[in-house]
């Protein structure tokens, strides 16, 4: 018989991905994530425009990592490594550990001490990794795994990795299947900056199998991607990339040395794509915007309660970015917007449970007493 079930997204893509047609994938069928229309938020509702949520939080680690850690970590089994190294905030070093565990390799993580969420600590400990803490953030574990990769026979699987983003552009192909074109805005938490710059290959990749004369192969995929020509965008959306405001260095103009954010996916001064970041945003004439934690731990909780998604704070602020510009009118009634959510909560309960005002009631374990507890609440 047939087989017809999803087996991950290297099966799904092979003919857009630059892996040998031979080699061996590690997968744990990641992708295929939801498409979710918003239908409860008060700010589209009383608007014209269709606002979707891409929950990459219900990729195997639970977030938009395993995207590309799959293709990384095929390409380093395929070239005969026996171990891959990140520095992380907590969603690489997760992925890593989980994709090397699968692959039988070693996986080598350098996190920030005591500046990871405890969600991410975990994966990255119960799959084995062996973990590196440092005395500094993740730009300085960036530079200390670059200068130890020239020095050891490691594997780099950071977004710097041109295979990380070959897998993460699959989620552009995705967004397109299920709308049936693409979106008019695509909205992004940026902190490493690959995940903009890999949607904008996937997207600029689409336009050229449709026909679409677009831009040069490739400054964003060391030549593997598939598209070549002149510039057009009217079948590609306007690509927005939203920091916060204490890690906000594409609204700055120039690195920042300390980052500081409540969200700690996003805690990056030094983003490795900062080039193609660059580049996508301006190609697609899009914006940079920023925004402070409150706000960022207000729309997190926005989403949880009045659509049901529960991302970790990162992942919030493509939502709160995409709502400020509609209220501002940046994003025009009518439009098609869509969200990349890029973590579930769960990476993060403590500060779900901080900022949570949701009352816990201890009553005696009696009929009576539930009763009651019940019909005071409605």
């Amino acid at each position: 018989m047939k087989q017809t079930h999803y087996t991950g997204l290297i099966d799904r893509y092979r003919d857009i991905l630059p892996l040998a047609a031979d080699c061996k994938v590690i997968s744990l069928c990641e992708g295929d994530t939801p498409l979710i229309e918003c239908h409860n938020i008060k700010q589209i509702k009383e608007r014209e425009i269709k606002l979707y949520l891409k929950f990459e939080g219900l990729n195997p680690t639970g977030s938009f990592k395993d995207r590309g850690m799959t293709v990384a970590v095929t390409q380093a089994v395929s070239e005969g490594s026996r171990a891959i190294i990140c520095a992380s905030t907590g969603n690489t070093s997760a992925s890593a550990a989980a994709y090397a565990a699968r692959a039988g390799i070693k996986a080598f993580v350098l996190i920030p001490d005591g500046k990871i969420a405890m969600g991410k600590l975990a994966q990255a400990m119960m799959h084995g990794a062996t973990i590196i803490q440092i005395h500094g953030n993740f730009d300085d574990g960036m530079r200390l795994v670059k200068e130890v990769a020239n020095e050891a026979p490691v594997n780099i699987v950071n977004s710097i990795n041109p295979y990380r983003l070959q897998g993460q552009k699959t989620a552009a192909y995705e967004i397109v299947e299920a709308l049936g074109r693409s979106p008019d805005f695509h909205c992004i938490p940026v902190g490493n900056a690959g995940n903009i710059s890999a949607h904008w290959t996937g997207y600029a990749e689409l336009a050229a199998s449709s026909g679409e004369e677009v831009t040069k192969a490739c400054g964003y995929c060391n030549g593997d991607c598939q598209f070549t020509g002149k510039s057009s965008t009217s079948s590609r959306p306007k690509m927005l990339g939203y920091q916060a405001a204490g890690a906000a260095p594409f609204i700055k103009g120039a690195m920042v040395d300390n980052p500081d954010t409540v969200a700690t996916a996003i805690r990056i001064g030094h983003p490795q794509s900062w080039d193609l970041a660059q580049a996508a945003v301006k190609e697609s004439s899009g914006w940079f915007n920023s925004f402070t934690d409150e706000e960022i731990l207000a729309t997190q909780k926005l989403l949880a309660t009045k659509e049901g998604v529960f991302c970790e704070p990162a992942s919030a602020i493509s939502v709160k970015g995409a709502l400020h510009d509609i209220e501002a009118g940046n994003i025009p009634n009518g439009s098609t917007v869509v969200c990349t959510v890029t973590g579930h909560g769960l990476k993060d309960p403590d500060i779900a449970i901080k900022q949570s005002e949701t009352e816990m009631i201890t009553i005696d374990a009696e009929l009576n007493a539930v009763k009651r507890a019940i019909l005071d609440k409605i």
